[in-house]
């Protein structure tokens, strides 16, 4: 009896253990309500809502294949650093522009 109490025992401690490091290793969601929000304050007003960009100021669709086949390092040094007329926004955190770029991939078509 003593045995199978120790075996069980272990197989629940490694079972705890495997669970707190699949917790640890799993990606942070991305803010995507704070990315909304960055969106309609810094970028609405050039690629539009719905990210389709304004034929008016040349901008680009998000949602297009051009865009949207960037890395996502690509993507935050764009959003970063600028580009062409885009200012640049180096004032995000890393989170920010991490959560951008989740946002950006939700325009895909």
């Amino acid at each position: 009896m003593r045995k199978s109490t120790t075996w069980i025992a272990g197989i629940l401690a490694m079972a705890l253990i495997m669970t707190a490091i699949a917790g640890l290793a799993a990606p942070a969601k991305a803010d995507t309500a704070a990315a909304e929000a960055m969106f309609k304050a810094k970028c609405a007003a050039c690629h539009g809502a719905d990210g389709k960009g304004k034929e008016v100021m040349k901008t680009r669709d998000l949602g297009s294949a051009d865009v949207q086949k960037q890395s996502d390092a690509d993507l935050s040094g764009i959003i970063s650093k600028g580009k062409g007329k885009m200012p640049a926004y180096g004032s995000l955190t890393a989170d920010q522009l991490k959560d951008m770029v989740a946002f950006i991939r939700s325009f895909k078509k």
